[in-house]
């Protein structure tokens, strides 16, 4: 790793790391100070702050003032975990946004070989497609899901912004998205041209209304490499620091609880919480809001049951549900979590092979009793 990209954690957050408690996160998480670089050796967490808002849309002060988030986190004190964790410390603007991009891919790429989680704080949703690139190099297709109001498709010649990257990581080479979901999209914010598109593409996109009931998003997230959370998709009143906070949105204990399925995912393997503004933000309560998000993705990830992709199939309960004038679909139910499954037969040499067992609920498995097809198997299928 080029730890040249890294500027070390300000004095200020050190020192008031050694004012908190012996037994608070502060004080257990590896810090990079102007003395010291954490012994990565034994980590499973790292913490990535990136202090470069240019991309950020309607957010003038994004990528600054991650101190506050810092705080927050180090005064918590963590479950019973047995995860390591580090604090890298901070990627400074480059001399062109490029250039930041740069550093925060390499930097990720790197962690994601070392089967390190990077947590990305800090700077505009655009990162997003740094974080995409970082897999370049492990030459598979990934899923992304991204927790926001609003899709960010912007259009195929638009700048790389905040508010268009999702159509260079749909349309950029190389292409290595498979699936792409939206969680908590708000109808008004998004054309009905933007929301066809999606269903075009075999997309998955889920209304705030339809997330209310939070366990549904769990077989979502489990189905995920990489999770962007923007700040925004938070309503105003629990998250002011924001330069696009909605009056609508997640209440706090339930963006907590997503940040948590997505730690408890075996497959996610990076996490980032974008658009923080603290210029915006009212007694740093965004700040606090965020350092909790990320202590419910470390208790999650924590709590990893490894029952996929670590486990083979015969580890599960089967089930066959035979649907009239089409192929039967095999669910699978993990003996170890209580999690379901559902298969797409493909041939072995097929490229998307590590995607054929797709995460679903219960629910699911019943709809298939009802001779209904489950939208998500069925867009899968079609992707592949």
């Amino acid at each position: 790793m080029n730890i040249d990209f890294l500027t070390s954690i300000e004095n200020s957050v050190v020192a008031y790391c050694q004012q908190q408690p012996q037994n608070a996160l502060g004080n257990l998480i590896s810090i990079h100070t102007e003395e010291n670089f954490p012994d990565l050796s034994d980590v499973s967490i790292a913490i990535i702050g990136v202090k470069d808002g240019r991309g950020a849309v309607n957010n003038f002060g994004c990528g600054q003032d991650l101190q506050e988030i810092r705080k927050s986190l180090y005064s918590l004190y963590p479950g019973k975990w047995q995860v390591k964790i580090a604090d890298l410390g901070d990627v400074v603007m480059g001399n062109a946004v490029s250039d930041t991009y740069f550093a925060v891919s390499s930097i990720i790429t790197s962690l994601l070989k070392l089967n390190i989680i990077p947590i990305i704080i800090g700077g505009g949703q655009d990162l997003t497609y740094a974080n995409y690139r970082a897999y370049d190099s492990l030459e598979q297709t990934v899923n992304l899901v991204s927790v926001d109001s609003r899709f960010d498709l912007g259009g195929l010649d638009d700048e790389l912004t905040s508010k268009s990257f999702l159509s260079k990581v749909i349309m950029e080479q190389p292409t290595n998205l498979f699936n792409y979901s939206n969680i908590g999209y708000q109808t008004y914010f998004n054309s009905q041209e933007e929301i066809q598109l999606l269903e075009n593409l075999y997309f998955d996109a889920y209304r705030l209304g339809e997330v209310k009931n939070i366990t549904l998003v769990e077989p979502i997230l489990r189905d995920a490499d990489i999770v962007s959370l923007d700040v925004g998709c938070i309503r105003q009143s629990e998250a002011p620091g924001n330069g696009n906070a909605s009056p609508n949105g997640f209440y706090g204990e339930e963006i907590c609880a997503i940040a948590r399925y997505a730690g408890i995912s075996d497959k996610v393997s990076s996490f980032g919480i974008y658009e923080y503004n603290g210029k915006l933000d009212v007694n740093n309560q965004t700040a606090q809001l965020i350092g909790q998000i990320i202590w419910y993705f470390v208790e999650g990830v924590n709590f990893r049951a490894k029952d996929y992709p670590y486990s083979t199939k015969e580890t599960y309960q089967k089930f066959t549900v035979v649907l009239e004038d089409d192929e039967p679909i095999n669910f699978y139910k993990s003996d170890k979590s209580g999690r379901w499954w559902m298969e797409i037969n493909l041939i072995s040499n097929n490229k998307h092979k590590r995607h054929a067992l797709i995460p679903c609920s219960y629910q699911d498995y019943e709809h298939a009793l009802q001779q209904k097809i489950p939208k998500r198997w069925y867009k899968a299928l079609q992707k592949m």
